[in-house]
């Protein structure tokens, strides 16, 4: 309509149109625009209140911040708008917006209220001090603001007490005083941060980092927040999350003096971290080997972050078979953190090494770290199987090759000892002794050379034990060579 009624005034001849008529026009398009205008507001203002009531305060928000801007003198306005930031807990936009409504109605004692009841969230106590006793003069039944009138001298004193704790080195009294202080003022970023410095020098780091969150987000624009949870995260070892943090600082100055040092290291130990990873899932042993020491090349001070190459180390070195590389690594890993799943590739490492009494005690250890994890209870049980057959004979020992030797290594290990300890090249007592190795090497192929029986071995089981309810071996020792065998021997029994 508004749009008609200005088409129709560029068509008038205004030669002819008097000045009267002219003022009575524009009147005419003012009251008629100021109408429009107002009906937008109450329809704002009336989906706001839908969204309200049904708590989807962000959609209200939307409406209410086109309410103030379609009428910008309108207190009421501004106070339903202060009370959903109240709501979402944007500590500083109500604080204006409640601000706002006093100054165009000083006497809304409710919006005074809820100013107070900022402030005292803020830890600002002196600030709600003069709004609570303000209220009391407006509203002299108001019990509530009376109430803490005569508190807010109480509190500012505790927050006097809790800052002079602190500055004594006095951190335990400092960080309890805080935490009650809020209860009452959730929202103070000056509160957070005294407790999460008290908590650092209390090496409490998770606690810290937990406040540090908070005072990021209610101070949102902090550069130095941001340093400070990325730095505490790192020393957690969480470089993922370190770097995450770091990159928010850099979003406000890209050239941060101390952020874009740190991020360019945390990138690269992340980097190098993940690399571990991937190589280990992979089965590239030695890829995970050589990532992990390029950590420890970038990072030597970092406990965590030093504990958690060491551990990949540990890891990766049992898998490639270093067993006496992967014992020097776990126990370096251990020396910084005790961690069940380290203390099972130790248990590993220490079996490698045919060191069955220590790596039973390794798997001890893990289980009291953690009673239920499986994987120690199975390298226990492996390990005590190891130990007893240790005391009988090792068939990988006999033929001299490791535990992962392929068919083929075991075959071509076997003819090499069969020939050497055949029995026709000894004679008299070395001649006994022979035939004792023969047989055992005789064994050793039959056990090694069958997947089946080679599985029951390596779980700790002597497939060719008569007393382990197995048949026992056969007697004739020379049985592998009666078909196909590689060898012409001539037998001479007397």
């Amino acid at each position: 309509m508004i749009h008609k009624i200005m088409d129709n005034l560029v068509n008038i001849n205004w030669n002819k149109v008097t000045p009267c008529l002219v003022l009575l026009l524009l009147d005419l398009v003012l009251d008629f625009s100021e109408c429009t205008t107002q009906a937008e507001v109450n329809k704002h203002l009336e989906l706001g209140r839908d969204f309200l009531s049904r708590g989807q305060l962000s959609d209200a928000l939307t409406h209410y911040h086109a309410a103030v801007e379609g009428d910008p003198h309108n207190y009421l306005t501004y106070f339903k708008r202060g009370t959903v930031y109240y709501a979402l807990g944007k500590a500083k936009f109500a604080l204006q917006d409640f601000s706002k409504v006093l100054d165009l109605k000083p006497d809304f004692t409710t919006a005074r209220v809820h100013r107070a009841q900022v402030y005292l969230k803020l830890a600002e106590y002196m600030n709600a001090k003069d709004d609570f006793i303000q209220v009391t003069y407006e509203d002299p039944y108001n019990s509530e603001a009376l109430t803490y009138y005569h508190r807010m001298d109480e509190l500012s004193e505790e927050l006097r007490l809790a800052e002079a704790y602190y500055r004594g080195g006095d951190f335990s009294s400092s960080a309890e005083l805080a935490t009650r202080l809020l209860e009452l003022s959730p929202w103070s970023a000056t509160l957070r941060q005294l407790r999460a410095e008290c908590y650092i020098a209390m090496n409490d780091l998770y606690s810290a980092v937990s406040d540090i969150r908070s005072v990021n987000r209610l101070q949102q624009d902090s550069t130095q927040g941001y340093h400070r949870l990325a730095t505490l995260l790192y020393k957690l070892g969480h470089v993922s999350d370190a770097l995450k943090e770091i990159r928010e600082c850099l979003k406000l100055d890209p050239e941060h003096k101390q952020c874009f040092p740190l991020y360019k290291k945390l990138k690269k130990v992340d980097k190098l971290l993940l690399q571990c990873e991937e190589s280990s899932e992979s089965r590239d042993f030695a890829g995970c080997i050589d990532s992990a020491n390029k950590v420890l090349k970038i990072e030597q001070e970092v406990t965590l972050v030093v504990y958690e190459a060491r551990r990949w180390l540990c890891s990766c070195s049992v898998k490639e078979e270093q067993y006496s590389e992967a014992l020097t690594q776990c126990n370096s890993a251990l020396s910084l953190l005790k961690e069940a799943r380290v203390l099972c590739d130790r248990g590993d490492a220490l079996i490698g090494l045919d060191m069955f009494d220590d790596a039973i005690r390794s798997f001890k250890e893990a289980l009291e770290l953690d009673e239920g994890f499986q994987r120690a209870k199975d390298g226990l049980n492996r390990a005590q199987k190891l130990q007893k057959q240790s005391e009988q004979r090792d068939y990988y020992k006999i033929l001299g090759v490791k535990r992962s030797a392929s068919k083929q290594e075991i075959t071509k290990a076997y003819r090499k000892a069969a020939q050497k300890w055949h029995p026709d090249n000894f004679q008299g007592d070395d001649k006994k002794i022979a035939e004792k190795k023969f047989i055992d090497i005789a064994a050793a192929k039959e056990v090694l050379t069958d997947p089946e029986k080679r599985a029951q071995f390596d779980s700790g089981v002597d497939p060719l034990d008569p007393e382990g309810g197995r048949q026992p071996f056969q007697q004739n020792p020379f049985h592998h060579f009666q078909h196909g065998s590689p060898f012409q021997f001539k037998f001479h029994f007397n």
